[in-house]
């Protein structure tokens, strides 16, 4: 046997032809699922990885995905796109696929982006990040018959359950709903919400959970509720001014749930070290300072992705266009990490 793997090694350790060790790679569909399984558990043994040149050359597909490279961010809640570039170019890297990146000044100018990889045949579908309300970004790649995937659901228009709109998300309901009700649960009755300006796809789905677990535990009237609810703009300062405003209006504050790490770290400079507050992200410098925070499994989210991309059939990005009757979305639920809080001061 050759120091690389190749089909025929496949085969032969499978029992089958080289033509069928190609069907599970390419056309999987065309497969009994007893053989393919077979097929499958020779690759994982040999560790046999496809030539992707030579599928490039037979497909006259580029086995790349474009995604856009968003500007530099001074909050501490930047890293998290950051991660999930990481996990989608390793996960990607082990399909045999590439992530080309570029760049754009705006939404209008990305899609502008996406013309011109796409008639320059660079990509065979994008990865789109960063979903707002009306996003065009979406509506031109369905119209122009374009593969992609979204990290975040399509909010505010009407293709929630299009078939053409492959989306992963994570459960930021779910999240802020698990963080109030661990303090819930602790004794805090009077929980702040810290979160942005609405309409905010994310940030009104995580102020939901935190509404919610608070209207199911029923210790406060929707009047107090209204009063422990605040949105700002993300930063560290714009979190410690808001909560610092709340506490001298006289509102009592048990504990906060923020839509993000900046937002908590402001809010904690705001209510002292005594007072329980949970970020969202789970950024570096919440393990750093030890503050609890709501964790989104970046890598499920990439391996979602690219399971929706290329739909079963093996390595081509297929997106929408596949045979598969799998659902058209995938959304994740995150986990609620706690911790011991270090004591932060003088933070600007």
């Amino acid at each position: 046997m050759s120091q690389l793997p190749t089909v025929l090694d496949v085969g032969r350790i499978a029992g089958v032809s080289r033509q069928t060790v190609s069907n599970v790679l390419n056309s999987p569909e065309l497969v009994k699922p007893a053989t393919r399984a077979k097929v499958e558990a020779a690759i994982a043994q040999l560790g046999y990885r496809p030539h992707a040149s030579a599928r490039r050359l037979r497909t006259q597909k580029s086995s790349t995905l474009g995604i856009r490279l968003d500007p530099m961010t001074n909050g501490i809640s930047g890293s998290v796109l950051d991660r999930f570039l990481h996990a989608l170019t390793e996960q990607a890297d082990r399909r045999g696929l590439r992530v080309m990146l570029f760049t754009a000044t705006d939404p209008q100018d990305e899609i502008r982006q996406f013309g011109r990889l796409r008639d320059g045949a660079d990509v065979d579908g994008f990865v789109l990040t960063s979903t707002f309300y009306g996003d065009p970004r979406t509506e031109w790649l369905i119209e122009n018959n374009m593969p992609f995937v979204t990290f975040g659901r399509p909010w505010g228009i009407d293709d929630m359950n299009d078939p053409r709109h492959l989306w992963v998300d994570v459960d930021g309901w779910s999240g802020l709903h698990e963080g109030t009700t661990s303090l819930l649960r602790s004794g805090a009755t009077h929980i702040a919400y810290l979160g942005w300006p609405s309409p905010s796809g994310t940030g009104d789905d995580r102020r939901r959970g935190w509404r919610d677990a608070m209207a199911e535990n029923g210790a406060l009237s929707a009047a107090e509720l209204d009063a422990l609810e605040l949105r700002t703009t993300d930063g560290v300062g714009q979190g410690r001014d808001a909560v610092k405003a709340l506490l001298e209006s006289g509102v009592r504050v048990d504990a906060v749930v923020s839509a993000s790490d900046s937002l908590a770290l402001g809010a904690l400079l705001a209510v002292g070290p005594d007072v329980p507050v949970i970020g969202y992200d789970n950024t570096p410098v919440a393990e750093a300072i030890g503050l609890s925070s709501v964790e989104q499994p970046l890598d499920e989210v990439a391996a979602g992705a690219l399971q929706l991309l290329l739909g079963g059939s093996g390595g081509e990005i297929v997106g929408w266009k596949s045979a598969s009757t799998e659902p058209r979305h995938r959304l994740v639920t995150p986990r609620l990490i706690t911790r011991e809080r270090s004591r932060v001061t003088g933070v600007r």
